[in-house]
């Protein structure tokens, strides 16, 4: 970890630990080493820090590219490992900068639907994250976030101090033989393949 993901890292665990009484089921089912894709349902700002706290190592995030145009944003977020995206285009250079980042032993995070919830349910997922996947071949570890929701929704909603928690699932590892086909058909199915397995995760 450079020094400032140290810092930020170290500071969002304990205020998630403080107010929102963050918690990680299954830790152990994290891969601390190689290339990993890290792939979470999509429910508020808050996922993407409380996932990096969720993870010992050091990840790589994509965000929204108009965030890098804030003050200070645009200085910090490149620094805490933040690649920007832009949505309105698919940003194919994204995805390449995560598949760079995978090939080189990385840790990345990935929200297959793409955008934010607005009403805390699932939603279908995009192909980026079969493309990665196809090009990469790196294992993929579901994880579900519940409360982020409650805590921050999308639409300008308060913040409120509600328990989140973190499930991790066992890693989904995939063949040669998962990527073969036309790209068109491929993605959108090992996107889907990954997406059904965060819907089976669920509190205990």
């Amino acid at each position: 970890m450079n020094p400032w993901y140290f810092t930020f890292y170290h500071l969002t665990r304990l205020i998630a630990r403080v107010f929102f009484r963050f918690r990680v089921l299954h830790r152990d089912r994290l891969i601390q080493e190689g290339p990993v894709i890290l792939a979470m349902n999509h429910e508020s700002y808050l996922d993407p820090p409380f996932a990096g706290i969720g993870c010992r190592r050091a990840i790589y995030f994509l965000a929204r590219k108009s965030l890098l145009d804030v003050p200070v944003l645009g200085w910090l977020l490149p620094r805490l490992n933040v690649i920007p995206v832009d949505q309105e285009g698919g940003d194919r250079n994204a995805l390449k900068a995560i598949i760079r980042i995978l090939r080189a032993n990385h840790c990345a995070l990935f929200f297959p639907e793409g955008s934010r919830t607005l009403d805390g349910q699932l939603q279908p997922p995009q192909p980026g994250i079969g493309l990665v996947i196809a090009k990469t071949l790196a294992p993929v570890v579901p994880l579900r976030i519940f409360g982020a929701h409650e805590a921050l929704p999308r639409g300008g909603g308060k913040l409120r101090f509600c328990p989140v928690t973190i499930v991790v699932g066992e890693a989904i590892r995939f063949t040669a033989a998962d990527v073969e086909g036309n790209g068109r058909e491929v993605y959108p199915r090992l996107a889907q393949r990954v997406m059904d397995a965060i819907a089976a995760l669920h509190l205990e």
